[in-house]
């Protein structure tokens, strides 16, 4: 079996095991970057809708600082790309091919800055996701195009490997946030 469909599997089973719930303290500091960071009045922010044990990062918009921004989801489109729509909190939801729930498509936007769900991660912010991709491409194909695109990994700390096997398609991001802070 391949490094890194072992690595998932691991990661899944050991996520499932110590999940827990956060609530809206666990983003304290990455709200502090983004306040610090971002000058201009509203952000287009892209959350993933937790599923598999992921951190419920939904709870970040118990901020109103964050509540207020433009809030974009990921939808799989039918070429096995992913863009971002709008969505509000408690909005209808749709359940993609993968059993994923998505907001309903409207005009797709880059987003400003990117949470990103993760399996596992390593010292050197590269993150292990489900293995299709979706994220990867993305970044690849719109990290060229907009430089500022700010890309930040949430997981819990006992998600963090010591070094990740990668690949050329393999995207780092600037930051991973976990209970114990930002890296």
């Amino acid at each position: 079996m391949h490094q890194k469909n072992i690595l998932r599997k691991r990661y899944s089973i050991l996520r499932k095991r110590k999940y827990f719930k956060v609530d809206h303290s666990f983003f304290l500091p990455l709200l502090k970057l983004i306040k610090k960071n971002y000058k201009k009045k509203k952000l287009i922010l892209a959350l993933y809708y937790p599923a598999n044990f992921e951190v419920d990062v939904i709870k970040i918009l118990d901020n109103s600082y964050i509540f207020n921004q433009n809030i974009f989801l990921p939808v799989i489109k039918d070429d096995n790309k992913m863009s971002f729509f709008s969505w509000k909190k408690n909005q209808v939801l749709l359940v993609n091919k993968f059993g994923m729930l998505e907001p309903m498509k409207s005009e797709s936007k880059v987003p400003d800055i990117i949470l990103v769900p993760i399996l596992s991660f390593d010292y050197r912010k590269y993150r292990l996701g489900y293995g299709k991709g979706f994220y990867d491409r993305f970044l690849n194909k719109y990290l060229k195009r907009f430089k500022n695109i700010l890309t930040v990994g949430i997981a819990f700390s006992f998600q963090k490997h010591h070094k990740l096997p990668i690949n050329k398609n393999d995207v780092k991001l600037n930051y991973i946030l976990t209970e114990k802070g930002i890296y």
